[in-house]
């Protein structure tokens, strides 16, 4: 039998929060699984994997059947079960996604949230603060949770009760930067650390479009942004919103992998929207066609780095439009430059 992936969800049913926030919880942004109660079935570093949660039906390991996430044995005494994760970044928390997916006989019927912001990593004598009270889960399904904290953790602990499987649980928020003290500091402006994420785009039929933000080169041609073969005039786009309001003064594509679709050309435009469009992709992406081009059009090559030096920074910017000709893949982005004043 096919292996299978749980469907993706229409765009009215994902909150502004998963939106508008980076996962701080992804295990290709540094995010690890430091302790569990228990991992028997299925071990805990699955559960931040930021592929999508697959099942097969055929597939068993010397455990019993295996389940792509997190799952624990069968609890014969009383307590419950937990996970703690050291979060990729410090961030502020808006919200959780506890996804169930293809645990339907062995999923946790209620889970809690604590966080705690400690320098290593968390003990006995740690604080934790709970941020979702006990809250029931179903069966294979995704269940989105609202946080309204204001403070910066650094680890998050889950609990299940009294014990079962998780598929995946993200931690979406705004990494933390200290304005003040990275001042003048070179920064890559729309790395997912330092809060750069994805607003739209034209097509991303291939890969994963959000891993182009991500440290590192790309691991393979699934490792990035790509779209489908275009077949009608005009050329694909996607726009980002840097982590902060920053000048760009210079600018990587790495087209690792992307040897027989890379793109022609890439071009660059940008603008200072200033604060208050979290949420209105429509009149973003409208007022992008209208955007000053800061890269004119710039040939690409395969699977290589391409470096490009700005004549002059461009100023304070809070969002740019990546323009590939016609069509193709980038695997990593990165927009160097300074935190505006």
């Amino acid at each position: 039998m096919p292996i299978l992936h749980q469907p993706e969800l229409p765009s009215d049913a994902i909150p502004a929060f998963v939106r508008n926030g980076v996962n701080l919880a992804s295990a290709g942004l540094g995010a690890e699984v430091l302790s569990v109660s228990d991992d028997f079935f299925a071990e805990g570093s699955r559960m931040l994997a930021d592929t999508v949660p697959a099942f097969d039906p055929d597939l068993y390991d010397d455990h019993g059947k295996y389940m792509d996430g997190w799952e624990s044995i069968r609890k014969r005494g009383p307590g419950h079960d937990h996970a703690v994760v050291k979060l990729a970044v410090p961030g502020v928390i808006s919200g959780f996604d506890v996804n169930t997916a293809w645990f339907t006989g062995n999923f946790p019927p209620a889970c809690s949230i604590d966080a705690c912001r400690v320098e290593g990593a968390p003990d006995s004598d740690t604080e934790w603060v709970p941020l979702l009270p006990v809250s029931a889960l179903g069966a294979s399904a995704h269940h989105f949770f609202a946080c309204t904290s204001e403070a910066a953790w650094t680890h998050v602990r889950l609990n299940i009760y009294p014990d079962g499987g998780v598929a995946r649980l993200r931690v979406y928020g705004r990494p933390e930067i200290d304005a003040a003290s990275r001042s003048g500091e070179r920064l890559d402006l729309a790395s997912a650390l330092n809060g750069g994420r994805v607003v739209a785009y034209s097509d991303a039929h291939y890969g994963n479009f959000q891993r182009m933000l991500s440290p590192g080169r790309g691991l393979n041609m699934g490792d990035g942004w790509e779209t489908r073969r275009r077949r009608v005039p005009g050329n694909d786009w996607i726009i980002l919103a840097l982590g902060a309001r920053g000048s760009i003064s210079a600018i990587e594509v790495d087209t690792a992998h992307y040897k027989g679709n890379y793109p022609d050309q890439v071009s660059i435009q940008a603008a200072d929207l200033g604060a208050g469009f979290d949420g209105l992709d429509t009149p973003i992406v409208t007022s992008s066609m209208f955007w000053q081009e800061v890269l004119a059009p710039q040939k690409l090559g395969p699977d290589a780095i391409h470096n490009y030096d700005l004549a002059e920074p461009t100023g304070p910017v809070t969002h740019v439009r990546v323009n590939i000709h016609p069509d193709g893949g980038i695997s990593r982005l990165r927009l160097f430059g300074t935190l505006a004043g």
